[in-house]
């Protein structure tokens, strides 16, 4: 339950009749509704008063914060107070319109109060209460979080279920919904099949970044200050098949991909352009890198002889290439990798990269692009909060420059990318450094670039591999090793998800067909190498909803392109293991 503040010195000392307790939920008896948390969740023991507390762990480079936003009135006074426990643990309010304040205590081995006052500006009609801890510092807890100061007008019921939920107009990605006002609320939440992909203001709402011939159903809910409402009754609707290819090319229905070790040579020896079997679809050349980071002048170099005895003479390689291609295989330059760090941070490091990677797709002839940064190629810079529209330059001049390609070469330009988890799923969480600064910057920063270009994009193969623990859509942390990881880090993918938690920002979904499950092709290859049976499970779910785990998918999808390994290499040196799975499996 929430306290009071009763002799506050923010106060009268006899407390006006029209002071309220503005924070909603502030002693966790409801869960977590309506405050936000990044990692947080309510415990039974130990709590100050009532039933349940807040128990929030920071982990890596999230502290762990949990927020909720409330009703005040402008040129008022108001004390905001919470108990807590805990190492490092911080109160505080934002949005003030004057100062915002907070307090922190360094060291609370038992309940502890944290109280603060603020006064708010002459326009200010929401402010954001929040608490944190602070990066690796272990678990903190709080309960009984108040805000003391005039009403704002908050009410005390959520409002009733919206009615009159019907479709508009529907296309190949997108459906149009509108529904009947509802009297109090203040917004509405749209989910499409059980989760919410967006808060509007009004009564009308179009759900983009569907998947053709697809069937999907809605629900709408209601909301105001003090919560939100059932859900309405569903509606459904099955958006029609495409007909602009939307970045699709001449692919098989399902596709395995593979990178080619052609400019250097490791412990799973050299293999020439002729000897990679017909199974593989897509060949990419790996890698293409920069002459310096920032230069974006981007350089082919095959492997020497005296590296890779073994190796072909440039009239074979292209030669090798021109049979593949004549078979319906696609080979592509990667540019970046593990050393080849790229950023594109000039217009001129973006014309130079345009330039000079059209030159090596001219010389070889090949039939596209795969960009694999990894590292810190891609950052945000602080403020770049909106992934719809990125302002870093990084960001922004990759996007030109791949544009520039697409339409120089056509529609038949096979563009992929194989960013690792950090960079797409780990936005579910976090985007760059955060509203309030301290996170990573490179957390989720392909999400700009693989959503300006989805309309361009061949395939999208995230390496689910080298991979810390990643939140998936259950809010649980799910680990290499098993399907699981697999089948929810593609789920993700394929349903798309608010972004740091933002269901008003949400990054919509990609087509199935755009879509192949990255995996290392043995235990040499990389960390998070998974059994034949594991690989068989995963495509299971996704494709049957069968043989599933714990994760519950969002949807079941047999249009999934396939499977892309690193690498074409260690599949060799493995006897072609991963080549054979796939094979037995989509025949």
């Amino acid at each position: 339950m929430a306290l009071a503040v009763p002799g506050s010195a923010a106060l009268a000392s006899a407390a006006r009749a029209a002071d309220a307790d503005a924070a909603v939920n502030g002693g966790f008896e409801s869960g977590l509704s309506p405050w936000t948390c990044t990692a947080g969740t309510t415990v039974t023991s130990p709590v100050h008063s009532g039933a349940s507390a807040l128990k929030a762990t920071p982990e890596g480079s999230d502290n762990a914060q949990c927020a909720q936003t409330v009703s005040v009135r402008p040129n008022s006074q108001y004390t905001l107070a919470a108990w807590v426990r805990g190492s490092y643990v911080y109160l505080g309010a934002s949005g003030t319109g004057t100062t915002d304040v907070s307090t922190w205590t360094q060291s609370a081995p038992d309940w502890q109060k944290l109280a603060t006052t603020f006064t708010t500006g002459a326009d200010t009609t929401k402010v954001t209460l929040y608490t944190h801890g602070w990066y690796g510092t272990g678990a903190y807890y709080a309960d009984d979080v108040s805000l003391i100061g005039p009403g704002g007008g908050t009410t005390t019921q959520p409002p009733t279920v919206p009615a009159g939920l019907r479709t508009g107009t529907v296309t190949a990605t997108s459906v149009a919904l509108s529904w009947t006002p509802v009297t109090g609320a203040t917004g509405y939440a749209v989910y499409r099949d059980g989760v919410k992909v967006q808060s509007v203001s009004g009564t009308s709402a179009t759900v983009s970044g569907l998947n053709p011939s697809t069937a999907y159903a809605f629900q709408v809910t209601a909301t105001n200050e003090a919560g939100e409402s059932a859900r309405s009754a569903t509606v459904t609707a099955t958006t029609p098949a495409r007909s602009d290819g939307g970045g699709s090319s001449d692919l098989p229905a399902h596709a395995l991909v593979g990178y080619l070790h052609a400019s250097f040579a490791n412990g799973s020896g050299y293999t020439r352009m002729a000897d990679v079997p017909d199974s593989w679809d897509v060949i990419g050349l790996a890698f293409g890198e920069p002459t310096s980071v920032t230069s974006g002048d981007i350089r082919f170099n095959r492997c020497p002889v005296s590296e890779c005895p073994a190796v072909e003479s440039d009239a074979d390689f292209k030669a090798a290439i021109k049979a593949k291609q004549a078979a319906g295989k696609k080979v592509l330059i990667s540019i970046g990798g593990q050393n080849g760090q790229v950023q594109l941070t000039t217009t001129a490091a973006r014309d130079a990269f345009v330039s000079s990677v059209s030159k090596i797709i001219d010389q070889y002839g090949l039939d596209g692009l795969d960009i694999d940064f990894e590292g810190h190629s891609l950052s945000l810079n602080t403020g770049d909060t909106d992934f719809k529209n990125p302002t870093t330059p990084v960001i922004v001049n990759l996007i030109s420059a791949l544009k520039t390609l697409k339409a120089k070469y056509g529609t038949r330009f096979v563009l992929t990318m194989a960013p690792e988890t950090f960079f797409v799923q780990n936005g579910y969480q976090f985007y760059g450094s955060g509203k309030w600064g301290g996170q990573d910057p490179r957390c989720g920063a392909y999400l700009p670039v693989i959503h300006a270009l989805r309309d361009d994009l061949t395939l999208l193969h995230v390496q689910d591999y080298n991979s810390g623990p990643i939140m998936g859509l259950d809010d649980q942390y799910h680990s290499m090793g098993g399907a699981d990881f697999h089948i929810a880090m593609t789920d993700m993918l394929l349903t798309g998800f608010p972004v740091a938690g933002d269901a008003g920002n949400v990054f919509p979904p990609l087509r199935p067909d755009q879509v192949a499950i990255g995996m290392p092709a043995s235990v040499n290859a990389g960390n998070g190498y998974v059994a034949p049976a594991e690989v068989t499970k995963t495509l299971d779910c996704l494709t049957k909803k069968t043989n599933c785990g714990s994760y519950p998918t969002h949807g079941t999808w047999p249009a999934l392109r396939g499977l892309m390994t690193w690498s074409v290499n260690w599949d060799r040196f493995a006897g072609w293991e991963f080549q054979r799975t796939f094979d037995s499996y989509f025949g």
